[in-house]
């Protein structure tokens, strides 16, 4: 086993339990290890802090699995991470009865590198890092004994993978997926998800407490949801009782699925429901001119910016949908505006959409402030797993 020895200083962060290790902060590595090996931790005076595993093509050099240096990573500490986790959310009263789950969160769940979500009687698993990839037996193991899940699909497809020197993987890495098309119930809502195309892992889990949300606000409202994906907002709004809801999204794969989805909810009427395939921006310039007006609209566009690098090019982005949106709403009206991006942090995206109201000419106050479900927990000690926030605005 080899030592990765931090520079003069440069301990504090672990200290503090942050699980990242970057570069500018080793000193060097003594003894051999291949990406995803298990390396012990060290002060600049020696004293061990952690096991890690390091990843050499990576700004991040090590990412924690404990901070007792005395740890063995073994199938052993796989097994009883992974069954934590699983137990955390089953402990959670607004989880419980949920067929839609995140199981594994990554590093707030001290298992850097992974993501695991369950639908139904399948676990979709994603590994990120060299260290997660290095243990795939294990964490699958230890998936399965945990949840007696029927199939376990890897859908280790990311971009972020080839910041680790990792090629994409995807397919069945526990027995098969079900031949019938794969739904669970959400919120009294039936959708279909899709573990080998759809985003992500096959479905936006983290906007699962703000889509019922938007069904308890939608009552009696015409509703607009932009980048509609493949309708959860726009299901839930008509659960809700919204008078009309239209939903924009520029694939027509997704509007299809959607389309699906109201077909899987007989309770809801579809006279209520439209679909357009339409880039979103040109589409609510359209609707401006042709003096459409909503009383309940959903902004959830993709990431804008990917880092804090893209910062400013995002916020021109966020920017002018939020404009928009001000600008088709009612007096009176409601705003659900998200950013999605792990760059653009709360305060900055508040300041867009205020930006974005006096832009419009409208007064407009916060009534919530929204944050990704509880199945997908921050850190303490690494705030940057904060990527999901959102606010709803009421003007006039």
């Amino acid at each position: 086993m080899a030592d990765l020895v931090l520079k003069p200083s440069k301990a504090r962060s672990v200290l503090r339990r942050h699980p990242w290790i970057f570069a500018g902060s080793v000193d060097r590595l003594e003894g051999r290890a291949r990406p995803g090996d298990t390396v012990t931790i060290l002060d600049a005076d020696g004293r061990p802090l952690a096991k890690a595993a390091w990843s050499p093509a990576s700004q991040i050099r090590a990412r924690v699995w404990s901070f007792d240096p005395a740890e063995s990573i073994d199938h052993a500490w796989f097994k009883r991470a992974v069954a934590a986790a699983v137990a955390r959310r089953a402990g959670h009263p607004h989880l419980a009865g949920q067929e839609g789950m995140r199981l594994i969160h990554g590093e707030a769940d001290g298992l850097p590198g992974v993501i695991a979500d369950r639908y139904g009687p399948v676990v979709v698993l994603q590994l990120t890092s060299a260290g997660a990839d290095k243990w795939r037996e294990a964490i699958v193991a230890a998936l399965v004994l945990a949840t007696g899940c029927a199939a376990v699909y890897e859908r280790s497809d990311s971009e972020v993978r080839g910041l680790e020197g990792l090629a994409p993987v995807a397919g069945c890495v526990h027995g098969a997926l079900p031949e019938a098309p794969l739904t669970i119930l959400e919120n009294g809502v039936r959708l279909e998800v899709d573990p080998v195309a759809g985003h992500k892992t096959g479905f936006y889990l983290d906007q699962r407490d703000n889509r019922r949300l938007t069904g308890e606000l939608a009552a009696g409202r015409a509703v607009l949801n932009c980048f509609c994906y493949t309708g959860g907002f726009s299901l839930q709004a008509l659960a809700g009782g919204a008078s009309s809801v239209l939903s924009i999204d520029s694939s027509a794969p997704a509007l299809a699925t959607a389309a699906r989805n109201l077909a899987l909810n007989p309770h809801l009427d579809p006279a209520r429901a439209q679909w357009q395939e339409d880039d979103v921006f040109q589409a609510l310039r359209t609707l401006k001119a042709d003096g459409r007006r909503f009383d309940l609209i959903v902004l959830d566009p993709p990431k804008f910016a990917p880092s804090a690098a893209h910062a400013d090019r995002a916020a021109r982005a966020y920017k002018d949908i939020n404009l928009l949106g001000f600008r088709l709403l009612n007096p009176g009206g409601i705003l659900m505006s998200y950013s999605c991006s792990g760059g653009v942090g709360l305060e900055l995206f508040q300041k867009i959409v205020a930006g974005a109201a006096c832009d419009a000419g409208v007064e407009g106050r916060i009534l919530h402030r929204l944050s990704a479900a509880p199945d997908h927990p921050i850190g303490l000690a690494a705030p940057e797993g904060e990527y999901l926030k959102g606010l709803v605005c009421q003007v006039g």
